[in-house]
């Protein structure tokens, strides 16, 4: 990277390449006043800005240092540039502390292609749209034209957009061979909709702006996760079969695995996530926010948890940053002084749905401990090997008062982190990392390390484009863009609302997706009475049971895959122009991937198709399930249940893996 200053000019430049200009007539900095309303209800905001004033600077003042440039805009501001090889550092120094707005101007051009932003579940590519970065619930239906959405948006604002998710973050990965990353956590909004600039807005001067290049995006992706920390390998348990998701006590959730054991399914663990008990809402079926097993539900669970791990199947549970007011340990860290507060000192209470939950203040550091130690107590020293580690995006702004003294807005963006962390100090500190694996949906800058598996949320139970399977897809390769190359989903979904339910075939086309995941993971939804569930159809336990000894047999490759990630930040599932840079049609594909470099898949991911077409990169390529031969382009191929388009390249190390699955499992 180079630096060009003159006078009144700024410029870097990369691999001949213009990435950054300032000039009197094309200002890169504009700086303003901002008054914003944020009203929030359950996880859901509404948030709306009134600009003040908003206008250009000017670089009036240059200096050379010893590594890069000292530049002074007006009397507003100041940068701190520094090159060393292909990274650039910006750090700021806000002269003036009325400013409260900040934009910054990225050059592009009309080929340009940028992914990433956090974990984005609508658009894989961003040009064209912007994208504000704030964590939130990333709503029931995410799509304005559907009677979903429209339902949830009355009801209870709660229907969601293209650009909400559980996981922002305010980083960008352009085919300029570079990638950018704000360092603040504010509210912000990267708008990639003019074709000469992006413009980068957030609500206060951030810290540093870090742009990095490489020469390949898996040297990229190596950068970044170098950067933010990369995640740890998964235990090897977790690919001996299914983890089932069931709930309802002893005798029903270890009945039900006793049923999937019968029919052959192979299981890795037994998720129960009501393992500290339930409520029952209008939503449907919820828990209760008191992190200790409920004794009734689950009697003498710790004795179970070992009859099961006699059989080589781990027990996982389910924990968040919140506990109910009506719970044993809402009453401690009361009585410790462990929850955030409103300004006049009085308890801060968030509903989450017809219940009503404090909030541990994570930012201070005796509540963090004594939150650390729930974990380890509660969950770890009983014998739980997993669970879900919640929420985390649902830090409300209006009148709380944190430890730290930060304000809201702008902690808001960092509780993921802090919630991630918490979990990871927990397992850590216990001498159980690389044993225990919990999963997460909500996240942030920071987040990869520690994140032992990302989970993609809360899915409609459909096969709709913006919440139901294709997003998932599109989320695992944006989530791993970002440096989370573990991801997996609820299979069949979670979400049913509104007479939108899960059917055999929306669940089918997912389990045989998620065998070409890291994880494989089954969840009863949100109302298990009125949605399909794999153990009550004899065909589908028999299907299953196939795409899970699939999942199995595939380890040794996807072993390899997690061992890569973990070590080179390589995501498992990757776009197909990380292995294929020379391709450009690759560049706007969505919803294929590759899984690891020997293979592609092409999930079905919309109802009634018995063929699905397929866009090959130029190579040679063998069908998984029928042994035919292709070479690049698009393709029509057969796609019935149980056999989603998957290939492999010829001439792979692994070959001789993919032809035994094929003999045994393939189209006979």
């Amino acid at each position: 990277m180079q630096i060009q200053v003159g006078k009144d000019t700024f410029q870097l430049v990369s691999k001949e390449q213009l990435i950054l200009r300032h000039s009197p007539e094309a200002p890169m900095i504009y700086v303003g006043l901002g008054q914003e309303s944020v009203d929030m209800y359950r996880g859901n905001f509404k948030i709306e800005d009134y600009v003040e004033e908003r206008y250009p600077l000017k670089l009036t003042q240059t200096e050379q240092t010893e590594g890069g440039w000292h530049l002074v805009f007006e009397d507003k501001l100041e940068a701190i540039v520094t090159v060393k090889e292909e990274l650039c550092k910006i750090d700021f120094i806000q002269k003036d502390e009325r400013i409260n707005r900040f934009w910054f101007r990225v050059t592009a051009d009309g080929e340009e292609k940028c992914y990433g932003c956090g974990e984005q579940m609508s658009y894989f590519n961003l040009r064209g749209r912007h994208f504000p970065i704030w964590t939130s619930e990333p709503g029931v239906g995410r799509d304005k034209t559907t009677y979903v959405t429209w339902r949830s948006d009355v009801e209870n604002k709660g229907g969601g957009d293209y650009y909400n998710t559980n996981f922002p973050q305010p980083t960008y990965v352009s085919t300029k061979h570079y990638y950018l990353h704000m360092d603040s956590t504010a509210y912000a909004d990267f708008d990639f909709r003019n074709k000469q600039f992006h413009e980068l807005q957030v609500w206060e001067v951030p810290k540093q702006i870090r742009i990095e290049s490489a020469d390949t995006y898996a040297g990229l992706a190596g950068k970044l996760t170098e950067y933010f920390g990369r995640q740890p390998e998964l235990p090897d348990w977790v690919y001996n079969g299914l983890i089932i998701g069931v709930q309802g006590g002893n005798e029903r959730s270890f009945g039900l695995l006793d049923k999937t054991l019968e029919k052959g399914i192979k299981v890795s663990g037994i998720w129960c996530q009501d393992w500290a008990g339930k409520r029952v809402t209008s939503f449907g079926k919820r828990l209760q926010w008191d992190w200790i097993y409920h004794k009734e539900m689950y009697p003498e669970l710790p004795k179970k948890i070992k009859e099961v791990n006699e059989k080589n199947i781990r027990f996982l549970g389910y924990v968040n940053p919140y506990l109910v007011n009506d719970g044993v340990l809402y009453q401690e860290g009361k009585e410790k002084g462990y929850f955030a507060t409103k300004s006049d000192g009085s308890d801060y209470l968030v509903d989450f749905g017809e219940f009503y939950c404090g909030v541990v203040d994570l930012t201070n550091p005796e509540a963090y401990d004594w939150f650390k130690g729930i974990i380890k107590k509660y969950t770890l020293d009983i014998g739980i090997d997993g669970w879900m580690a919640d929420f985390g995006e649902y830090l409300p702004t209006d009148d709380i008062v944190l430890y730290n003294g930060q304000p809201a807005m702008i902690e808001h963006n960092h509780w993921p982190v802090l919630w991630a962390k918490c979990n990871y100090d927990a397992v850590s500190e216990s001498g159980k990392l690389g044993e225990v694996v919990y999963f997460m949906r909500a996240g942030g800058a920071g987040t990869q390390k520690y994140c032992t598996l990302l989970w993609a949320g809360d899915q409609s139970v459909d096969f709709t484009l913006h919440d139901g399977l294709a997003s998932v897809i599109c989320g695992a390769l944006s989530a791993g863009m970002m440096g989370c190359g573990l991801t997996h989903s609820d299979i069949g979904g979670y979400t049913s609302l509104f007479g939108n339910t899960r059917t055999k075939e929306v669940f089918l086309r997912w389990a045989e997706m998620a065998m070409f995941t890291p994880v494989m993971r089954t969840h009863e939804g949100n109302r298990p009475e009125t949605n399909f569930q794999y153990y009550d159809d004899e065909d589908t336990m028999g299907q299953l049971a196939r795409l899970t000894d699939i999942y199995t047999m595939l380890a040794p490759y996807t072993k390899t895959l997690v061992k890569e990630n973990a070590a080179k930040g390589i995501p498992v599932q990757r776009p197909l122009f990380m292995e294929y840079e020379q391709d450009e049609k690759s560049y706007d594909i969505q919803y294929e991937y590759m899984f690891g470099s020997e293979m592609l898949v092409a999930p079905v991911y919309l109802a009634e198709k018995e063929e699905w077409q397929v866009y090959l990169p130029e190579d040679r390529w063998i069908h998984l399930w029928t042994g035919e031969e292709y070479s690049g382009g698009e393709v029509t191929v057969p796609a019935k249940l149980g056999y989603t388009p998957a290939f492999y390249r010829k001439g792979s190390s692994y070959t001789e893996l993919f032809e035994t699955i094929r003999t045994k499992y393939g189209v006979k």
